[in-house]
């Protein structure tokens, strides 16, 4: 990971902005009728002038051979071990939504479900219901006044589409559980298991309201059941001010990556953003408070788990199209990346090494590649490296950080 001890004694002022532009599931694999990724058949006339005024490279989030979920790939990009500071997903949906966490909280990310008559999931995501509706059933839920032990408070919050949050909040609770989503269909959920002897009473709490919750929605269709995922507390990050001596600003649409960005004291920008363009509208009207913006774009990730190879190169289209939007603020350092690898093949993410691209126009050496995409990464001047090593490298080209030694 980033020497934070380093950084911190390197850092110097400078007046530099740097964007971090992550596609999420950027990374693909080829399709057999062409022999191209997503990325590469995708027109992108703007990334692949970019690519050739500056540096390619890949990354892995967590580790050669480890695929990792979406928490611990924006935490190695924003420079974070995601194997010393574990986040799960619960804590980092409640953030994003803008519940304050308390240190006496176990949160715990939700998904409404279709369950068959045999109690069986049928659909994980309970058809990707809109917003409202999940607004509606978290409302039915929070009307039945489910208790599950004195002194124990229960929230349950909508998020977007089919997710939700439920906290416990009470003395003596821990998250070492794991997930009741048992990621296939054909089976049904799982009970809330704990890992540890400390976390046998909170798991019973959790399972107490997963029996009460269900019941209340039994009759709903299509999301008459649920799962839970990301059983956390929070953690106490280090943060971007104190370690990179940066004022950040995190634009996302979907709220759990504004969580994560926020529990690395980044600004959750206000928007009303729902299209890259409109994100990187948002990033024109701020642009002035702040070092540096990481700005979130989630639908490469969503086409690429949903196996449709069209849709995700539409996505990457779409982002490139937005791109000269972006490029007019004259950011000094732009990196465009993704946080791991979702190829349509797999319909999930990824073990393989994510994709980046380097545009800074004052420091960056060129390497020769002309078009951005993952075989041209792979052989890219940047080299393949830990996700870990970006913030650094970031900071170096905007001269932010001095010499180390004599």
């Amino acid at each position: 990971m980033a020497n934070f001890d380093l950084l911190k004694a390197l850092i110097q002022p400078a007046q530099t902005k740097i964007v971090l532009l992550v596609m999420d599931g950027l990374g693909g694999l080829p399709r057999p009728e062409d022999d191209r990724t997503e990325l590469e058949a995708a027109h992108t006339p703007n990334m692949d002038r970019l690519a050739r005024e500056g540096c390619l490279g890949q990354h892995y989030p967590v580790g050669i051979g480890v695929t990792g979920g979406s928490g611990p790939g924006h935490l190695g990009l924003f420079g974070y071990d995601p194997l010393k500071y574990e986040i799960g997903r619960g804590v980092l949906e409640a953030v994003g939504i803008g519940f304050h966490v308390t240190e006496r909280d176990v949160c715990a990310r939700g998904n409404f479900c279709t369950l068959d008559a045999q109690g069986n999931i049928t659909d994980r995501r309970a058809g990707r219901i809109p917003t409202e509706v999940c607004e509606r059933l978290v409302q039915k839920i929070n009307d039945a006044r489910i208790i599950v032990g004195d002194g124990v408070e229960v929230f349950v919050k909508p998020v977007q589409d089919y997710r939700f949050v439920v906290v416990l909040r009470g003395d003596g609770l821990s998250g070492q559980i794991d997930d009741t989503d048992p990621q296939r269909t054909g089976v049904p959920p799982l009970p809330a298991q704990a890992r540890d002897a400390t976390s046998r009473h909170t798991a019973d709490l959790f399972n107490r309201w997963i029996a009460q919750a269900t019941a209340v929605i039994r009759d709903e269709h299509p999301a008459n059941g649920l799962t839970l995922r990301g059983f956390a507390k929070e953690p106490g990050l280090p943060k971007y001010k104190d370690v990179y001596g940066l004022r950040a600003g995190a634009i996302a649409i979907y709220p759990m990556y504004r969580g994560v960005a926020a529990l690395v004291g980044m600004d959750r920008i206000a928007h009303h953003a729902h299209t890259v363009q409109e994100e990187f509208e948002v990033a024109a009207r701020v642009w002035n408070d702040y070092d540096f913006l990481f700005i979130h774009v989630k639908y490469t990730d969503s086409r690429g788990e949903d196996g449709n190879f069209e849709a995700k190169k539409a996505v990457i289209e779409e982002v490139d199209a937005a791109l000269p939007t972006l490029l007019a603020l004259r950011p000094d350092v732009l990196i465009i990346t993704g946080d791991h690898s979702t190829p349509s093949q797999l319909r999930s993410h990824s073990w393989h090494p994510v994709p980046l691209l380097l545009w800074a126009p004052a420091t960056a050496r060129r390497d020769g590649n002309t078009h951005f995409g993952e075989r041209a990464c792979a052989r890219g001047g940047l080299g393949t490296f830990q996700a870990q090593d970006i913030m650094p490298l970031a900071l170096a080209h905007a001269l932010r950080l001095g010499k180390f030694g004599a």
